[in-house]
């Protein structure tokens, strides 16, 4: 399966008594897909996943398969592989056409625990499966050799999204996994010089409200428009910083209230964006204009 080249991470909408609200889940989705976006991502690190019940992820993947015809990936991955596996399953119940599994927190395998956990979560489901590496949040890195590995001897294994900033672990990645294997940055900032080492694509938050300018700027690339592409990629600097001055998805919430497609706000103990970040957002909101 193509998942595109332009995934979004979605953020979950709540409403005023913070219950997550499947219709305006629905209805952001339908919006990102208008303006270009590939392939949606539920339940992920965008999503807050670790303030979502069982009930409710399956509730997004059914809200957004309902309201999208494009491919929904499922995070699932959790530091139990038993749950995992469960997730996984709940997940292709519910409709979803991939999984992402991310390297398991605080508990931090090694790198042949890494590979049994997620030979043992891929191979348990019969939909394809996209690794996370997200050292920064877990504490562990999928090392580039276990990627290739996987690769190479789970064929449902079919992706990564490293949000590790690694440009060389990123190459040796594109360079020596399987066929077919798609590599994903995770990082919207380095989408470009990801590209120009052999990724295919981004999973973004930007994307949120930036998706057509993303869509052309790795178009731009793909056509051999690199100047074209590097303006664009310049252009995007300002909301890319934006976006991750608190945590992740708080000014991502706020960024989507500013641009008109309010989605509640944030189940704790994540907050709502400072009023200087909100500023920082509105003066990068504004840049995209001139």
């Amino acid at each position: 399966m193509d998942f595109g080249r332009l995934i979004v991470a979605m953020a979950t909408p709540f409403d005023d008594t913070m219950e997550l609200d499947a219709k305006k889940a629905g209805e952001l989705a339908r919006m990102l897909v208008g303006e270009g976006v590939e392939c949606l991502v539920v339940s992920g690190t965008t999503g807050e996943s670790p303030t979502l019940s069982r009930e409710e992820k399956i509730a997004l993947i059914k809200a957004t398969k309902a309201a999208v015809s494009v491919p929904i990936i499922a995070n699932v991955g959790t530091n139990d592989t038993r749950a995992s596996i469960a997730n996984a399953r709940d997940a292709e119940a519910a409709g979803a056409d991939g999984i992402l599994l991310v390297a398991p927190y605080y508990n931090k395998p090694d790198q042949g625990m890494l590979y049994d956990h997620f030979k043992a979560i891929a191979e348990s489901v019969g939909i394809p499966s996209m690794l996370y590496n997200v050292p920064g949040r877990t504490g562990i890195s999928i090392r580039p050799e276990t990627v290739v590995k996987l690769s190479l001897d789970v064929p449902s294994i079919i992706a990564i999204k490293d949000a590790s900033g690694d440009l060389e672990a990123l190459t040796v990645i594109v360079n020596e996994a399987g066929k077919g294997f798609k590599v994903y940055t995770g990082e919207d900032a380095l989408t470009l010089p990801s590209l120009a080492c052999g990724a295919y694509g981004v999973v973004s938050v930007a994307g949120h409200v930036v998706a057509p300018q993303m869509k052309a700027m790795i178009a731009a690339y793909l056509r051999g428009d690199v100047a074209e592409a590097a303006r664009l990629h310049g252009k995007l600097r300002d909301i890319n910083r934006a976006l991750f001055l608190q945590p992740n998805p708080v000014p991502l919430k706020k960024a989507l209230a500013l641009r008109g497609f309010a989605v509640g706000s944030l189940r704790p103990p994540l907050k709502n964006a400072s009023a200087e970040v909100t500023l920082q957002l509105e003066k990068a909101l504004a840049g995209l204009k001139s």
